[in-house]
C-alpha cells in the first residue's frame, strides 16, 4: 500500500521528470521491501506547488521527489521518509524562531533573502528545524512507547551489506551563515536493517542542533524499534570544548557524526511495533 506522501511524490515527479528516470532502487529481504528514490532538485513550478501546500517557502535545495520507504508486504505495514512531510513539521507560527534567532544579523539577512515573499508567507522557523520521525502508512500498526533500546551489539556484527543508500531531502545555507540539512541513510543486512534520518543545523556563532531518528528492523523477529534523539548546544560552548582537544576544530564543527558525540542530549524517545500475528 503506497502512503499518501509517496503518492504525492510520484505525482510531483511525473510533472517535472521524464518517466524514464523515475525507476527507484529497491530490495526485498524476508518479506520486507526497501525502496529509495533520488531525483534532481525541484524546479520552479513544483516548488511553488509545495510552498502553497505547506504554507511556507521551501529550503534553497529541496529534493521533493526523494524518499526512503519500507514495507512489510504480509502485514501491510509501511512507512516512508520524504521532504514534504518533514517540512510540514516545521513551526509555521514563528514562535520557534525566538529559540534560534540569537543573532540579529542572521535574522535580518534571512528576512532580506525572502523579502519578496515575506508579505504573503507568514513567519516561520527559517532554520527549517523538524522533529520528523517518518510517515507511517494509513492502516499500519502504530508505534507504541517502549523502553527496549536498539540492539547496537547486533549492528556491530560484520554482516554483509545487501543494500545501502544516502538520500538528501533538503538543504539550506541559512543565508551563508551556516547550514541546515535533512538526510536519510539506510543499510540493509541479511537479518536486519538500520535507517538514520538526521536533521543537522549549524548556525555560525549561535547554535548547533541535531535531531536523529533511527529505525531498526529485525526481519526474523518482525520487530521494529524507533529511537528519536534531540541534541543541541551553543556554538561557543562547542568551540571551547573542541579547543581543549587535538581535533581539527573547523572540520569537527562541520561533521555531524563527530558533533553527535559532543552535543548534550535534550530529548530521547523509544517506540516499537510488533508485526507478529
Amino acid at each position: 500500500m503506497a502512503s499518501c506522501s509517496q503518492a504525492r511524490s510520484a505525482e510531483m515527479a511525473s510533472t517535472a521528470i521524464s518517466p524514464g528516470l523515475l525507476k527507484p532502487n529497491s530490495i526485498s529481504v524476508k518479506g520486507f521491501k526497501i525502496t529509495t528514490q533520488k531525483l534532481p532538485i525541484l524546479k520552479a513550478d513544483p516548488i511553488e506547488d509545495m510552498a502553497r501546500n505547506l504554507g511556507i517557502t521551501p529550503p534553497e535545495m529541496i529534493f521533493g521527489n526523494n524518499l526512503v520507504a519500507i514495507e512489510h508486504q504480509q502485514s501491510r505495514w509501511g512507512m516512508d521518509f520524504n521532504a514534504f512531510d518533514a517540512l510540514d513539521r516545521v513551526d509555521k507560527t514563528g514562535a520557534s524562531m525566538l529559540k534560534v534567532a540569537y543573532s540579529k544579523e542572521w535574522q535580518k539577512s534571512r528576512e532580506k533573502t525572502h523579502e519578496g515573499i515575506k508579505e504573503i508567507v507568514k513567519p516561520f522557523d527559517w532554520s527549517y528545524t523538524t522533529d520528523y520521525v517518518g510517515t507511517v502508512n494509513p492502516g499500519s500498526r502504530p508505534f507504541v512507547a517502549t523502553t527496549k533500546p536498539i540492539p547496537t551489539e547486533l549492528l556491530k556484527r560484520p554482516d554483509p551489506i545487501l543494500f545501502y543508500d544516502d538520500v538528501i531531502l533538503y538543504e539550506d545555507e541559512l543565508a551563508d551563515n551556516g547550514i541546515t540539512m535533512l538526510s536519510c541513510k539506510i543499510r540493509v543486512m541479511p537479518s536486519r536493517l538500520l535507517l538514520l534520518t538526521r536533521f543537522f543545523m549549524r548556525l555560525d556563532n549561535v547554535l548547533f542542533r541535531l535531531r536523529d531518528t533511527r529505525v531498526y528492523i529485525d526481519f526474523d523477529e518482525l520487530e521494529i524499534i524507533r529511537e528519536y534523539q534531540s541534541r543541541e548546544c551553543e556554538y561557543e560552548k562547542v568551540r571551547q570544548t573542541l579547543a581543549t582537544t587535538r581535533d581539527d576544530v573547523p572540520a569537527v564543527m562541520r561533521d555531524p557524526n563527530r558533533l553527535s558525540e559532543i552535543l548534550p542530549l535534550v530529548e530521547k524517545r523509544l517506540e516499537r511495533v510488533d508485526l507478529k500475528d
